[in-house]
């Protein structure tokens, strides 16, 4: 397939273009296919794997090859990187704050932009992958709620190759000898069987699983073996949605080196348990006795904290060897 190119792109993209594509065309190779399923123009919903903090570079050059600029839904951490941050805003990517009342403007931005006709790309797991094997693992339900107000057609593309350049939450990239860059796009999710329905959170979970198992039908294709039958779920793993997985959590840290006791923790209730230190039995001189009258004041009663934190949903998200886009 030929490529094609933006009709129309700004400064800052095309600064961005000048900056990244050279180096990415040098120093990967690329495997792309299904470049014919994304539309070239109107609103479209691109949703991907995530397997490195590499593979939104090669995905962005594998949608501006597809013809369109792509605009990212990414976490807000990156937009406070110095000169990083501000070129990406310039670029109109859409900040996600995960985890507060803020992340619901993501979710508008994104409907504001396919309503304009823009492509905007959105990473389902809202993280890279913790799965073992690098498979998909349970998506957020942000795409599909996107997808389901404004009626785009979604876009399963699976990546493959990024974690090659960069492990998963690694800081220094293997470059030589040069990785190829395996990406495939599939046909247009079928979400026709959820149109129209109330968008209830069992309805969005269902139609974000519709999803997920397009995007891991293509990954299946580009590693030739089979995703394993039940997809990893963070929350039932115990793994932190956020951060390093690998990464020993600050208590345990600090246990580990002795130097710090940690914080005496609460009873369910929420109250402090009580001193059960043993009296001490000490014979003491009685010479002078102390007269201070007993302090007769009401303990001071610490009642549980019942306040619920409520987090809306979604959480958006928290980015040559075939003819086919070859170079």
């Amino acid at each position: 397939m030929t490529k094609r190119r933006p009709r129309k792109i700004g400064g800052w993209f095309r600064l961005a273009v000048i900056l990244l594509k050279p180096p990415m065309t040098l120093l990967t190779k690329r495997d792309w296919r299904g470049r014919e399923h994304i539309p070239a123009t109107g609103g479209v919903v691109l949703v991907t794997n995530h397997v490195s903090y590499f593979d939104p570079f090669e995905f962005a050059h594998f949608v501006y090859d597809s013809g369109r600029l792509p605009r990212y839904l990414a976490k807000s951490e990156v937009f406070t990187i110095p000169v990083v941050g501000k070129i990406i805003r310039r670029l109109g990517q859409i900040p996600v704050y995960r985890k507060t009342t803020d992340a619901t403007t993501a979710f508008r931005a994104a409907v504001e932009g396919v309503e304009r006709g823009e492509c905007i790309v959105i990473y389902p797991e809202g993280t890279v992958t913790r799965d073992p094997g690098l498979w998909p693992m349970v998506g957020k339900t942000g795409a599909a709620r996107v997808a389901l107000t404004t009626g785009c057609p979604v876009i399963p593309v699976a990546q493959w190759g990024p974690q090659e350049v960069l492990s998963p939450y690694s800081k220094r990239p293997d470059l030589l000898p040069i990785k190829t860059m395996h990406i495939q796009a599939g046909p247009p999710v079928d979400l026709s069987p959820f149109a129209g329905k109330p968008l209830t959170a069992a309805t969005l979970r269902d139609a974000t699983e519709v999803i997920m198992a397009a995007i891991t039908e293509q990954l299946e294709k580009i590693r030739g073996e089979q995703a394993p039958a039940e997809r990893f779920d963070m929350r039932k793993a115990g793994v932190p949605e956020t951060g390093d997985p690998n990464k020993p959590r600050r208590a345990k840290a600090v246990e580990s080196r002795g130097t710090q006791a940690p914080e005496p923790s609460l009873p369910e209730s929420g109250l402090p348990e009580p001193d059960t230190t043993e009296p001490d039995t000490t014979e003491r001189d009685t010479t002078e006795r102390d007269t201070t009258e007993p302090d007769t004041t009401e303990p001071d009663t610490i009642e549980p904290s019942t306040t619920e934190w409520s987090v809306p949903e979604p959480s958006l998200t928290d980015p040559g060897a075939t003819e086919d886009g070859a170079r």
